[in-house]
């Protein structure tokens, strides 16, 4: 999740709706979203934000290795709710087994693939996620630590595996943050992005993140935005290349509060949606969130209804997190099963899965 720290104004809706006119034009009422979705988190837990990710502490969300019944929330959610995106968190750590590089782990690959293989018997698109937030063990990907092509051996790996199915998308790395260089780390991804495109997943969505825990909020105005738009696939285009953003709702901006106090339109959506078109390139919000309590319900509702008017240029939203967290998790969207009934917790039912803001 989003950790960064930053300052969130609470803002009125007559003051959103005035200062969205000002800023850009919107397309002719709400357009639905191409994606909507949810984490389904496990192979991340023992994971750090300083990448440092201990094996032993990955947690599979599938019964049969006695974890959550992830598969049975991914039926669910795409059955009942409408949802037709997971992302699927993973320490790189645990793909290798603790090796830095590429070769993956048999035995702990075939675990998460089983995850991977239960969203796609869903019709879902899965994202391959790396959790490991541009580090491994502390140092810092292609700036001291790994290097770029220790990196791009691993990206190499996975799209072998999974360069048939269009249906995956790889999201490089979850949340980069405190990085010396943001044009360097650029060159990193795309170090993975030719990786991935020279294996033979050629067309299949690749998402970008940027500095600051990938945060909307700072997006074009870090800088992450510009450095990334130099990345391209080896034909020189940028087809099917997504910027990859986070966004909570909480006063820090970290995704831990269950008291959200903004929607984010004015200080991260407008902005980013402007460089967007300005730039003829699409985004993505792979984490975002709120406690399943009213202030959470009434800003998340409204920022997915805002997320609608600019589906020009942004895909749609996963929302963090089902899959092994309990239920009483601040940010859970894990559902209920009563005897195979589902019942959903309340931000996903009343605002973000798509039979509800339909």
């Amino acid at each position: 999740m989003f950790k960064a720290l930053l300052s969130l104004a609470i803002v009125g809706v007559s003051a959103i709706s005035a200062r969205a006119a000002a800023l850009s034009p919107r397309v002719t009422g709400p357009a639905p979203l191409k994606f909507a979705g949810v984490n389904i988190a496990g192979f991340d837990f023992g994971c750090g934000t300083d990448g440092t990710c201990t094996v032993s502490g990955a947690y599979p969300p599938l019964t049969q290795y006695y974890g959550a019944d992830g598969a049975g929330q991914m039926q669910h959610f795409v059955n009942d709710d409408g949802y037709n995106l997971f992302r699927l968190p993973v320490g790189w750590q645990y793909l290798t087994n603790g090796v830095v590089g590429g070769t993956l782990n048999s035995t702990n690959f075939d675990k998460y693939d089983a995850l991977v293989q239960a969203c796609l018997n869903t019709g879902a698109y899965c994202i391959i996620d790396i959790h490991n937030y541009a580090r491994w063990n502390g140092e810092i990907i292609g700036q001291g630590g790994p290097t770029n092509a220790q990196f791009a051996a691993l990206w190499s790996s996975l799209a072998t595996q999974y360069k048939s199915q269009s249906h995956v998308m790889f999201g490089i790395m979850n949340e980069p943050h405190d990085l010396p260089s943001i044009t360097t780390w650029a060159a990193t991804v795309q170090a993975a992005v030719t990786a991935i495109r020279n294996a033979g997943a050629t067309s299949q969505y690749i998402l970008l993140p940027g500095d600051n825990w990938t945060s909307a909020a700072t997006f074009v105005s870090g800088g992450s935005a510009a450095a990334l738009a130099t990345v391209t696939n080896p034909d020189g285009s940028t087809t099917n290349l997504i910027m990859d953003v986070h966004k909570y709702l909480d006063s820090d901006n970290s995704g831990t509060s269950n008291t959200c106090v903004t929607n984010n339109t004015v200080e991260a959506w407008e902005p980013l949606s402007v460089w967007l078109r300005a730039n003829n390139r699409l985004a993505i919000n792979t984490e975002t969130g709120g406690g399943n309590t009213a202030s959470c319900v009434e800003y998340l509702c409204q920022q997915v209804a805002y997320q609608k008017t600019i589906a020009d240029v942004f895909l749609g939203y996963v929302g963090w997190a089902a899959g092994n967290f309990d239920t009483g998790y601040v940010l859970s969207e894990t559902p209920t099963d009563n005897g195979g009934t589902w019942t959903d917790t309340e931000t996903v039912s009343s605002c973000l899965a798509p039979i509800a803001n339909a």
